[in-house]
């Protein structure tokens, strides 16, 4: 009897080591040195320009895509929700040079004040940033004298960004809803 236990150990010890070893690893992550990407000393770079919100006109750069049945009703336009393509440009002129566009989504997500949650893409079409782009995602409270939005990302010469979007209204039309908005970006990138 005690040979036949161990003959059973033998060969299920055997047959253990033989599942363990034939099994393959499926990891899906592994840890990697930021230097083996090119990324080298990160920078804190500041970024100044206007956005300009254009709701009136043959050429919006803002449009309704979605609203709720009480949207129209509502103080605060609550369940409006923008698709905008709006210029960004060097000075509250909109004839200033254009350095690029902030395209995304804003929608109204407050009930009791117009608190708008942002989602957009800086996309910079000038200058050393040409062709990179820094991602906001945040709430806008657009009565607030200087509203403060988390960058959260970018591409290009903003890869791994992470910062803050300072906007502060220069002008709005409270007939049209168009809106010249001034940007003091901080983004920390490689």
């Amino acid at each position: 009897m005690a040979m036949a236990k161990a003959s059973f150990l033998i060969i299920f010890t055997l047959a253990f080591c033989l599942a363990l070893g034939s099994s393959k690893s499926h990891k899906y992550s592994k840890t990697i040195s930021p230097s083996s990407l090119g990324l080298k000393k990160e920078k804190l770079s500041h970024l100044h320009f206007y956005f300009h919100d254009v709701l009136s006109g043959q050429n919006p750069t803002a449009v309704r895509v979605a609203a709720a049945a009480m949207t129209n009703t509502s103080r605060s336009f609550f369940g409006s929700v923008m698709m905008m393509d709006d210029p960004l440009t060097l000075l509250p002129d909109p004839k200033s040079k254009t350095i690029g566009y902030a395209q995304g989504i804003y929608a109204s997500a407050s009930q009791t004040e117009v608190g708008l949650l942002m989602v957009l893409n800086f996309v910079f079409k000038e200058g050393k940033y040409n062709g990179s782009t820094l991602s906001v995602l945040g709430r806008n409270a657009v009565f607030s004298g200087i509203r403060e939005m988390p960058i959260v990302g970018g591409s290009g010469a903003f890869r791994f960004a992470r910062g803050y979007a300072k906007a502060k209204t220069h002008s709005l039309d409270m007939n049209t809803g168009d809106a010249v908005v001034e940007y003091n970006v901080y983004a920390l990138h490689y």
